[in-house]
């Protein structure tokens, strides 16, 4: 493989879809015998053309006067980051200093000035070290006048044009010489001369599909670049007799394939349980459908904000698109959401318009106000649209979408979700509600469900009906401080009109603002003191004349009294007082865990030992090559026979390692030889029951799963070489995380001793009532979770469920490293309990063993630190749940 392939595939952070399209880039330079430094102008096109379509037969024609190649990836698989890696790439490997990149409209054209500035949020070349040191100047088409006379300056090594293919159509349509061929006195030609005499001219089209045969395009031509790139995810054309299908494509990975592999949200298609649009006026279906899409808006608002508190990343603000048929009806709709009878007026200045009806400076306005949507601070909840928003406007906080025009069921398909689709933190989560996409289609719900449901549907929908009660019921995300930190007047950061704080009503440690922001700092200290295990190795530490006078020292440095006290009007503060009061209070509040961190000694060698595949049950079908077409107008359908070749790997093998590397525990350079003869192997076998031609087929449509199945395989044979390990405690004790929950809104957590009648439905209650536990409420996954909830208040002197990155221990599941949470934690006179309760019948879950594993390390590390320092032992327990009853004791569940 390619040295700058793999560099930039790594820093760049591409998927295996981009990485793909990469590698596909430096095997067509090889095609084309381009060198280092030399001529790449091909004189022979057809010759070119042979070559790759020889290697690629997908590719039947150029379609342009110059070599030119589309890479079709679905919305949401990342096109933009992927220029950033073609440039980058042409760059350091064959010296290709200019590059035009084209915009189909001001929008994208606008997006993509931003991602190839330096130091903005999404730039495409970040990590790129030859262009942290000489970034590329960007040259657009706002700007390449004023900058033509610095065209020649040889320090501008690489420069790349950025421009609006739409302004110079309208130019050309207005029956003028587009500016940009106009004569410029600085270089003594046209730009576009200037241009088309360079050498080494690469031509990026963004978004090709929207302007293929206009009239800027062809007057692009001329540039007569060495090679075009097209990306579009929709590698076609509309003609009057229906989609025609672009002839250069090289790679084309579709939506499905993107669904499959979870790089883009799932989508889901809500409606009511038990609707019926029978007897309801259109105009009340549509106001069903909008106040439902905004209800679905406000849960995720709400499991959104839970799930980012309790994975401490940002709070996404989500919004909800609507569709509307026209700018007419787009007014009504907002005059609607601005009234007072719309959810009593709560989004009246939470909604914006965007359509053709704006001009001048109102259009700048909507313009500034689409594009800041995905900002947090921007009030923008719902967008109402008239024509599906098209390309360029790459957001990742779209979750709901109201189709409210006219359109059968493919339509609303296909223009409904391709806006939507990105994720926001750039992977799935595992929890639904951050990676779907809900289209509320009450009247067309069953209609589109068919069509997803389809054979040979790329979208596979998912379903959502909501009862009356669920679509009613409002939620919030309830944020659990600990008690401590509620007693010492902490708020929740980063509060939303969801959030509700459950430490609301504890009753402050200190009695006055003064002595609580004395008491404040205190803790602040202590909290550094975490990270100083040779000065305070345990809470009780803490109590140490010299660690109190340490504390007392530091909080007087930076207090400073308030002016009344100064001039000796309020009673002066005995700072000593507070921080024995807070120290106090943290030993009370708070169990002793410590930081561990097992490390190796010395150099660690790890590597795949060689073995022998067990491929007997590996059987792959072959991919079908029929197609079912259904006539949506006469119900009527047909099996269509149609080819399935696509670009091939070079051999059979490269498929099978190209799978592999895709693992993040299998490095090529470490394994190369190794992960050939796994793939020859696999090769091997294929051909003793396959033709040599469906054996290729196979290889190419279950890659995934065939480098899964071998990937397993392999960590049998995983080996690892280590001197030795360390227990490294870098902190003896550490803060109580905050834990977030949903719940229904303005709901009283329910009394622990209590079981509710819905038992199958536990995790949707939350708890309180309690007086051992470190947290004001708390949420059970089943009622054997309450119970032992209330053997611990009985037992234990304090409690609590920890909230994830509280102890940072992992287990081993293949390849992946998963943080392990237990689910309680207790302390009595004696002991600190780890607790585990488990189904019976997952005791002996491999799973449920490795996490034990783990944690029973975890605590003899801990115990060996606390009983150093005259602390408690520490012991894990898994519990089996049906031994957990009242008349049993935290002792004799521990004792198993």
């Amino acid at each position: 493989m390619n040295r700058n392939v793999n560099a930039i595939s790594g820093r760049l952070s591409l998927r295996k879809p981009q990485r793909d399209s990469l590698e596909l880039l430096h095997r067509l330079t090889e095609i084309l015998s381009w060198e280092k430094g030399g001529s790449k102008k091909s004189p022979d096109l057809a010759a070119a053309l042979s070559a790759i379509r020889s290697e690629f037969p997908t590719v039947t024609d150029f379609e342009r006067e110059f070599a030119s190649l589309c890479f079709a990836l679905a919305t949401g698989v990342g096109k933009t980051r992927l220029m950033g890696a073609f440039i980058a790439y042409l760059h350091l490997e064959h010296g290709i200093n200019n590059f035009f990149v084209m915009a189909p409209n001001l929008t994208i054209y606008n997006k993509l000035i931003t991602d190839f500035t330096p130091n903005t949020r999404k730039y495409v070349f970040k990590g790129i070290s030859e262009f942290a040191t000489d970034a590329p100047e960007i040259i657009t088409g706002d700007d390449y006048e004023s900058k033509a006379g610095t065209l020649f300056d040889q320090l501008l090594r690489c420069k790349i044009n950025i421009f609006n293919i739409s302004k110079i159509n309208s130019e050309v349509r207005g029956g003028k010489s587009p500016r940009i061929k106009r004569l410029s006195e600085y270089i003594g030609e046209s730009y576009f001369e200037y241009l088309a005499n360079l050498p080494d001219l690469v031509l990026i089209m963004d978004e090709s599909h929207r302007y293929r045969a206009s009239a800027g395009v062809r007057a692009i031509n001329e540039l007569k670049p060495i090679l075009g790139l097209e990306l579009t995810a929709t590698p076609f054309v509309e003609g009057p007799k229906g989609a025609v299908p672009f002839k250069n494509v090289i790679l084309d990975y579709p939506l499905g394939r993107a669904m499959n592999d979870g790089f883009v949200k799932e989508p889901a298609v809500v409606t009511r349980k038990d609707f019926s649009p029978q007897g309801m006026s259109a105009e009340a279906i549509e106001k069903l459908k909008l106040e439902d899409g905004v209800r679905m808006h406000e849960q995720t608002k709400v499991l959104l904000e839970t799930y980012a508190r309790e994975a401490s990343v940002g709070i996404v603000k989500p919004f909800v698109l609507v569709i509307a048929r026209d700018t007419t009806h787009a007014k009504s709709l907002v005059d609607l959401i601005k009234s007072q009878e719309f959810f009593e007026g709560r989004y009246k200045d939470k909604v914006i318009q965007v359509d053709s009806s704006k001009t001048g400076a109102e259009e700048d306005q909507m313009i500034q106000d689409l594009l800041a949507v995905e900002n947090t601070e921007s009030p923008t909840e719902i967008v109402i649209h008239v024509n599906m928003l098209k390309e360029g406007w790459d957001v990742t906080n779209l979750y709901t979408i109201v189709p409210l025009r006219a359109a059968n069921a493919r339509i609303l398909i296909e223009q409904s979700i391709g806006r939507g689709l990105r994720l926001p933190y750039g992977k799935r989560t595992g929890v639904a509600a951050v990676d779907r996409l809900s289209i509320i289609a009450h009247d067309k719900f069953q209609e589109i469900v068919d069509e997803a449901s389809k054979p040979g549907s790329v979208i596979k929908m998912q379903q959502v009906i909501l009862s009356a009660e669920e679509a009613e019921e409002k939620t919030a995300t309830v944020v659990s401080e600990s008690n401590l930190k509620a007693k010492l007047g902490f708020q929740p950061e980063n509060q939303t009109r969801s959030t509700e704080n459950a430490g609301k009503d504890t009753k402050p440690a200190f009695d006055t603002p003064e002595k609580q922001r004395v008491a404040q700092m205190a803790y602040a200290v202590i909290k550094r003191l975490e990270a100083r295990p040779d000065q305070a190795p345990t809470m009780e530490a803490l109590k140490a004349p010299e660690v109190q006078s340490f504390i007392v020292q530091e909080v007087v440095a930076q207090y400073q009294p308030q002016q009344l006290e100064m001039e000796g009007v309020a009673p002066k503060i005995d700072v000593a007082a507070i921080v024995s009061e807070t120290t106090s209070l943290v030993v009370k509040e708070m169990i002793p865990i410590p930081r561990i961190l097992v490390v190796p000694k010395g150099e660690v060698k790890s590597w795949f030992e060689p073995f022998t595949l067990e491929l007997t049950s590996m059987k792959f079908p072959l991919p079908s090559k029929d197609l079912w077409v259904h006539n949506l107008h006469t119900n009527q359908g047909e099996a269509v026979t149609v080819g399935n070749e696509g670009a091939r790997e070079k051999r059979m093998e490269d498929y099978v390692v190209s799978g592999l590397v895709d693992f993040d525990d299998v490095s090529y350079d470490t394994n190369a030889d190794l992960l050939y003869d796994l793939a020859t192997q696999t090769v091997k076998h294929f051909l003793s029951y396959l033709p040599e031609e469906e054996v290729w087929q196979v290889l190419h449509s279950h890659q995934k799963d065939i480098a899964n199945a071998i990937h397993a395989q392999m960590h049998q044979h995983f080996r690892e070489e280590v001197v030795g390990y360390e227990v490294v405690i870098s902190r003896g004790f550490t803060e109580l995380k905050d834990s977030a929950y949903t719940a229904k809104h303005g709901e009283a957590p329910l009394d622990y001793r209590q079981s509710p009648a819905d038992k199958s439905n536990m995790a949707k209650y939350l708890f309180g009532g309690f007086k051992k536990c470190l947290y004001p409420t708390q949420k059970f996954h089943s009622d054997a979770e309450r119970r032992l909830a209330g053997i611990l208040e009985r037992d234990a002197i304090k409690w609590f469920k920890p909230a994830k990155g509280q102890f940072q221990m992992f287990y081993r599941e293949g390849a992946n490293q998963p943080e392990y949470v237990p689910d309680f934690v207790a302390e009595t006179e004696t002991t600190i309990y780890m607790l585990e309760p488990k189904a019976k019948n997952e005791m002996g879950d491999p799973v449920v063993q490795a996490k034990k594993e783990v944690a029973e390390t975890w605590c003899a590390n801990a115990s060996k630190h606390a009983l150093e320092h005259g602390g408690k032992p520490w012991k894990y327990a898994l519990i089996a749940h049906d031994v957990i009853a009242d008349n049993m004791t935290l002792e004799g569940l521990a004792m198993g």
